[in-house]
């Protein structure tokens, strides 16, 4: 028995198909390592530091700059990159830029949902389209929950098929992007209602297992992404169930089946990587296999 999220509940250590508890860690460690280095990607050569007000916001895919040269709102060379030069607000200006590359079919779908976007530091400057921020190599905030059973099970939730990112893969029971202005309590409330039913009340218990950030290279452009992780104990009388339509299943696996699920790759990188922190938390895994991505880069 251990103490968890507000209570005490069995927690199975899945060391039983490894034999002992170091072999257990030992094919976690190599296991996240790689994971890791997926999620520690560089920015292409090829772009350059995107800049809002003189502070870098971003980085420029290569074939975006030829698109956005002219309109009330464009991209001028700033030192070695680029800058928003608007005749109106901020805002409007990143409102007219996503909407020049939505016309010339750069953008990858459109949600009509805006996002912060933010410094370096992570101040928020200004907010843009959802669809543009990989172009330009926004970073975004995103929320995970990994939802353990009492018995020490961990429920999962299969992507719907017609999802334009990841479409069939595995997720945690709830991730999703924290939206312009909301914060990452709010994000949590809101997603684990959407994607799993599970009412505000079933969150009170619920613990930070800290953030991670992934940072690799997408069709669409840079992706720099942090993520906020939690974990709670789903009570045995509650059985999530999906409201948005964007799950095609949702299900309880063993910890032994998760391991054996992400080392197939039929997780999406960033549950892996949330998993991975809880993981830690249980002393399954180093935490300094999961540095790399915990750390802000200078």
């Amino acid at each position: 028995m251990r103490f968890v999220t507000g209570r005490w509940y069995r927690l199975r250590v899945p060391a039983g198909r490894w034999g002992t508890m170091h072999a257990m860690q030992k094919h976690l460690n190599a296991l996240f390592s790689a994971l890791v280095a997926r999620a520690t990607i560089d920015p292409p050569a090829s772009s350059q530091p995107f800049f809002l007000d003189g502070r870098q916001c971003g980085w420029v895919s290569a074939d975006v700059p030829a698109l956005l040269r002219a309109g009330p709102a464009r991209l001028v060379a700033h030192g070695t990159g680029w800058a928003l030069a608007t005749d109106t607000t901020t805002d409007a200006g990143l409102a007219y830029l996503a909407t020049s590359l939505r016309e010339q079919g750069r953008l990858r779908g459109w949600r009509g949902e805006l996002l912060d976007v933010p410094d370096l530091s992570g101040a928020v400057l200004s907010v843009i389209e959802r669809a543009a921020v990989r172009p330009l190599g926004i970073a975004t905030r995103a929320v995970h929950l990994n939802a353990w059973t009492p018995t020490g099970e961990l429920w999962i939730a299969q992507r719907a098929l017609d999802k334009s990112t990841d479409p069939g893969m595995w997720d945690t029971l709830v991730g999703g992007l924290v939206s312009a202005t909301e914060s990452d309590a709010l994000a949590l409330e809101r997603e684990s209602w959407e994607e799993a039913g599970l009412p505000a009340a079933c969150l009170k218990d619920a613990v930070s297992m800290g953030e991670y950030c992934v940072r690799r290279i997408l069709p669409e452009g840079y992706q720099v992404e942090w993520v906020g992780v939690t974990d709670v104990v789903v009570p045995s009388d509650v059985t999530p169930c999906n409201q948005d339509g964007e799950v095609a299943q949702i299900r309880t696996a063993s910890t032994d089946e998760v391991i054996d699920m992400i080392g197939r790759d039929m997780f999406t990188l960033e549950a892996a990587l949330a998993m991975g922190l809880s993981f830690v938390q249980r002393g399954w895994l180093a935490a300094e296999v999961m540095a790399p991505v915990v750390q802000r880069p200078a």
